[in-house]
């Protein structure tokens, strides 16, 4: 297979490749990395290191932060119907664990501290293929793990001072205790939490539960008493977004970074040698594109994002938006203006209809299956409001401009299958479809990719890493294996450097956008007779192709979840595509200068007076219909293309 890269873009590995080379001998395809849990050692918090266990169920928060119908605070329902509350039920995430754990043993390890921290904190990520789960592991990134969350560099005019026991240790206690911290990242990324363990003497406490970090002075609005229930410690970092970086920038531990800027393996039962994320292979830089795009110094979105902010800057004010309503049902007095909504919508608007067939018995309480599908709607509306789409017609051809109004690169996050596509359909005069681009087979689930434009990141496997797995060179969804970024197209945001870019491992790879540029555009041909054009920007969650190499792939004796997730995809739409945006503009059929619908004798004559001959230059607005070929000039070229379509 050709691997095509975008102009000095490095992909050579030198010595590194004849040693690999000599290796390929002996491997086979499928051969897994010689990986232990060793090479997946993140700084932060270790499990099993905490006083008191993660948390109950979240269950617990509801009763006071909005089960009922009738409660005043939507926190709990929200959270609810959102991919951080099924992360770790989601089939994807269970058939991609299996590949990963083939491809490079123990590497599940690395999923899960993000998918289920209960089960990471508590020990019950190994087996690292998530067997060891119990149910309360399913519901993934809780309220007692993010409000128990200690920023990792301490502020002394900031940083609540019960944080400097948890980084540093414990010295005066007899015998001294050790810090919960191994140590404190400085780097966030890849689930490289510290979590509040709960050691230091706290307030009253009825519940067990200890302390809650929030970013509210008093989340009980003249109802001190509340805090009986549970203590609060007021943190800043709640409010930042470097909180979101510990898992939405995702690095690949395994792989060291190399002079010429390529990839591969270090020494193996051993932690990467720097802890570095940018001397990591990138899997995800949501949170370092938004770093270097224009939103840290204050986006005015138009109202688009932020809830009742007008300008937003950080992950929460977009993700999180700022409310009118309570933090907490047993407060009194008036809603504040600014209590985060617990949305943390995203792009995903399918995965929440497959938990419900996977785990009825999780989704018992009233409201549950309507606050999935709550979930999902809020994802469709982040959805059309991340990008403005704009058609224009000149001469023979249509320009299609995608504009991206997010804080990072539109589509973020996750690449395997995920993809934008636009899809772009022409109608003659009697609005009957005369062609189409970019077609997707809804029956299917097949996109007719090479007549259209699909933004998306494809990663793969260089020579020097093939030779090691057994594995061919070129694109690959073996994520764990991958080294090399083979195509990343997706739309830069607002503030976009190429130099930044490049800095975080996030520079396009075949696309050119230039310094400032949030937006891509894509010609195409009208037809003949085309009088009107549609243009659809679609969104995807998983390819058709993505979901059967999961399938296919999954090898591992007793583990069914590929054939799962392949079973749901078919019975629940195959990831429908969400449409992000359409627009409908009106066209001049090729050759129809009269405008009336019909190539006939009175656009013969409007021809002879637009033939200007060889290099006239451009033709006018009355003389476009008439340049078949699109070479800025009606001459003796056109003519046959008019004579051709030509209808008395």
């Amino acid at each position: 297979m050709t691997v095509s890269v975008s102009p000095g873009r490095r992909y050579g590995v030198g010595l590194h490749l004849v040693l690999c080379l000599m290796c390929a001998s002996v491997a086979t395809a499928g051969t897994p990395l010689g990986t232990t849990i060793n090479d997946f050692f993140q700084p932060g918090t270790q499990p099993n290191s905490i006083e008191v266990p993660i948390a109950p169920a979240p269950a617990a928060c509801s009763f006071c932060h909005g089960i009922f119908e009738e409660d005043n605070t939507r926190i709990w329902k929200e959270w609810q119907g959102s991919m951080m509350a099924q992360a770790a039920r989601d089939p994807l995430f269970y058939a991609c664990l299996a590949i990963a754990n083939q491809d490079a043993p123990q590497s599940g390890d690395l999923c899960i501290r993000c998918h289920s921290p209960k089960a990471w904190l508590e020990g019950r990520s190994i087996p690292t293929d998530a067997s060891a789960f119990i149910p309360e592991d399913r519901d993934s990134v809780t309220c007692f793990l993010c409000h128990r969350m200690v920023d990792p560099v301490y502020d002394a005019e900031t940083s609540p001072v019960e944080d400097v026991p948890i980084l540093l240790g414990f010295p005066d206690e007899d015998p001294p205790v050790p810090p919960y911290v191994s140590p404190a990242p400085t780097n966030p990324h890849s689930a490289n939490y510290v979590v509040d363990p709960l050691f230091q003497p706290q307030p009253p406490d009825l519940t067990g539960l200890g302390p809650r970090r929030s970013t509210f002075p008093n989340p009980f609005q003249g109802y001190p008493e509340a805090e009986e229930i549970h203590p609060f410690i007021v943190s800043p970092f709640h409010g930042r977004s470097e909180l979101c970086a510990t898992c939405h920038d995702v690095s690949n531990p395994i792989l060291v970074r190399q002079a010429d800027g390529t990839y591969l393996p270090g020494e193996f039962d051993a932690p990467h040698p720097t802890q570095d994320k940018y001397q990591m292979f990138p899997l995800e830089r949501t949170y370092s594109e938004w770093a270097n795009s224009a939103f840290p110094n204050g986006v005015d979105t138009g109202g688009l994002f932020g809830g009742n902010l007008t300008v937003v800057r950080t992950c929460q004010d977009c993700h999180m938006p700022d409310s009118s309503t309570v933090a907490c049902n047993l407060a009194e007095g008036t809603p504040r203006d600014d209590v985060p909504a617990h949305e943390f919508n995203g792009g995903n608007a399918w995965v929440q209809s497959l938990v419900i067939t996977l785990f009825p018995e999780d989704f018992m309480m009233p409201g549950a299956v309507e606050n999935l599908e709550a979930g999902m709607a809020r994802a469709v509306s982040m959805l059309q409001r991340a990008s403005l789409l704009s058609v224009t017609s000149s001469g023979s051809a249509i320009t299609a401009r995608v504009t991206n109004r997010t804080g990072h690169k539109l589509p973020s996050g996750y690449g395997e299958g995920r993809r934008m596509w636009l899809n772009v359909q022409f109608f003659d005069a009697g609005d009957e479809l005369i062609a189409e681009r970019g077609h997707y087979d809804s029956t299917t689930g097949d996109l007719t990719a090479a007549d259209t434009k699909v933004y998306e990141s494809k990663h793969g496997i260089d020579a020097a890493m093939a030779a090691l797995t057994g594995q061919s060179v070129g694109e690959s969804f073996h994520f764990i294996l991958n080294n090399m970024i083979v195509k990343d197209n997706r739309i830069p945001p607002m503030g976009f450097t190429n130099a930044a870019f490049e800095a975080i491992q996030a520079e396009p790879v075949g696309a050119v956008y230039a310094d400032g540029q949030n937006w891509d555009e894509s010609v195409f041909e009208i037809p003949r007779s085309a009088t009107s054009v549609t243009v659809t920007l679609y969104y995807q969650t998983a390819s058709k192709e993505y979901v059967t190499f999961l399938r296919d792939e999954n090898t591992t004796p007793g583990n069914d979840w590929g054939n799962t997730l392949y079973e749901l995809w078919d019975m629940n739409g195959k990831s429908p595509p969400v449409m992000m945006a359409s627009q409908t503009i009106s066209l001049v059929a090729n050759g129809d200068g009269d405008h009336d619908g019909d190539v006939d004798l009175a656009d013969h004559a409007a021809l002879a007076a637009c033939l200007t001959g060889p290099d006239a230059g451009p033709p006018g607005a009355a003389c476009g219909p008439f340049d078949f070929n699109a070479d800025d000039d009606v001459d003796l070229l056109d003519v046959s293309e008019f004579q051709s379509g030509f209808d008395p």
